[in-house]
């Protein structure tokens, strides 16, 4: 349950206005869907230590002018490739684009040893949490000698989604997450008590927890201009699920990402941890992915699903090349996910259905009886890099050739 506090923040989140300049698309995703400065640098998966604080005295603050400068909060993906950094600088006016934020520089830990590293801004959205004019920024980070880093996957990502342009490459990404007292307790159970399932998109008091979270993550994000299109709850107590798309190319990697930094901040004012681990510390059912939709020109036109098909045929062949880039740790991660139990399918075996949730790459069943759309990859963990997954999607589907689609010939 929420005190008092946590519903003055559910209200703040809710009053917000939002723009979302592509509805019809995001009625499309639904529809395949399941659904000068002072600087602080938080590091923001575990950046938690303001729950306790009375937010109402923050407000206060929040009120205040702040004149004709603007804040920009710089983030960045860190030297683990999953977790989120940032940090803020004060610019002298709004700026109207990228080409108005300077770069920066921060520390990067490689070998034992500190370095500096060059924060390149490559997309900006609106700040939610301290409103307009200020801004969120991710960047790209590079080292000195402006080489990406080694955790930068969206360098490489970019250049192969500039190759496969013809083809109008879309993506969606659905992550689901699970939510954490600050204890580690999965919120909504007690110590007492079984691990009993809230039930898909449920609707019922004592089984379903998190809501106003999940609610204020969607509004902020559509305020921030994050193309955020769907929420839901997802099978077990505490676990939610948001959805991102239609985008193309690299632009569903940058979104999703500042949709997770959101997810943190927002769960950082509420007291709360989001957990994207795909199987949950001390969960015994249920686990958590980041299922990708991806779709070509092709795809979506007339006589689209002979497309569709020939993609899964190019995916079954790179079935363990996948694994290894759909979770940050060399598919270790989706070892313990993919057990062929709760909806997934089994790590060492390709699998493919029409209307099929338990493998590896289904076509939904709207998609089957249109004959066009796109497939859906249920392989990627929640805690994948998103310019890894759809670099290697784009890789083997649209620019490979037949010589090189045999399994353990291709490393993305």
């Amino acid at each position: 349950a929420f005190n008092k506090e946590d519903q003055i923040l559910f209200k703040r989140y809710s009053s917000f206005s939002h723009h979302q300049p592509d509805l019809d698309c995001a009625i499309w995703f639904l529809a395949f869907s399941d659904s000068v400065c002072v600087c602080v640098c938080v590091c923001v998966c575990v950046c938690v230590c303001s729950a306790g604080l009375n937010k109402t005295v923050r407000q206060h603050y929040l009120s205040l002018a702040q004149g004709a400068v603007c804040l920009v909060t710089y983030i960045w993906i860190d030297e683990t490739g999953e977790n989120l950094k940032c940090k803020t600088k004060t610019l002298n006016t709004e700026p109207a684009g990228l080409q108005d934020i300077p770069e920066w520089a921060t520390a990067w830990s490689t070998d034992g040893r500190l370095v500096e590293v060059l924060l390149i801004p490559v997309r900006m959205f609106r700040d939610p949490f301290i409103l307009d004019p200020n801004k969120l920024v991710l960047c790209e980070v590079l080292d000195s000698n402006r080489v990406p880093i080694g955790s930068n996957q969206r360098s490489q990502c970019d250049k192969i989604m500039e190759e496969v342009k013809e083809f109008q490459p879309w993506f969606g990404m659905e992550q689901e997450y699970t939510l954490f007292d600050l204890d580690g307790q999965l919120i909504g159970w007690l110590p007492r008590e079984s691990q009993e399932t809230q039930g898909f998109n449920r609707v019922v008091a004592g089984r379903l927890y998190g809501r106003n979270i999940c609610i204020s993550h969607c509004k902020a994000c559509l305020y921030a201009g994050v193309k955020i299109c769907g929420t839901n709850a997802e099978a077990i107590p505490g676990q939610w699920e948001f959805q991102v798309g239609p985008c193309e190319g690299t632009e569903i990697g940058d979104h999703l990402w500042v949709a997770r930094y959101i997810l943190h901040r927002v769960c950082e004012d509420f007291g709360v941890i989001a957990s994207l681990d795909p199987k949950p510390s001390g969960v015994n059912s249920g686990t958590s992915g980041c299922h990708t939709n991806f779709s070509t020109k092709e795809m979506r036109g007339e006589g689209g699903l002979k497309h569709i098909e020939e993609s899964i045929q190019r995916l079954s062949k790179r079935h363990s090349q996948h694994l290894r880039v759909y979770d940050p740790h060399g598919g270790q991660d989706n070892i313990h996910r993919l057990t062929g139990l709760s909806s997934t399918s089994h790590f060492h075996e390709f699998s493919t259905a029409t209307a099929c949730r338990d493998v590896s790459v289904r076509i939904p069943v709207h998609v089957s009886q249109k004959g066009c759309g796109y497939l859906e990859d249920r392989r990627p963990a929640s805690n994948c890099d998103p310019y890894a997954v759809i670099r290697a999607l784009a890789e083997t589907c649209l620019l490979s050739t037949t010589e090189e689609d045999e399994d353990g010939k291709k490393e993305y």
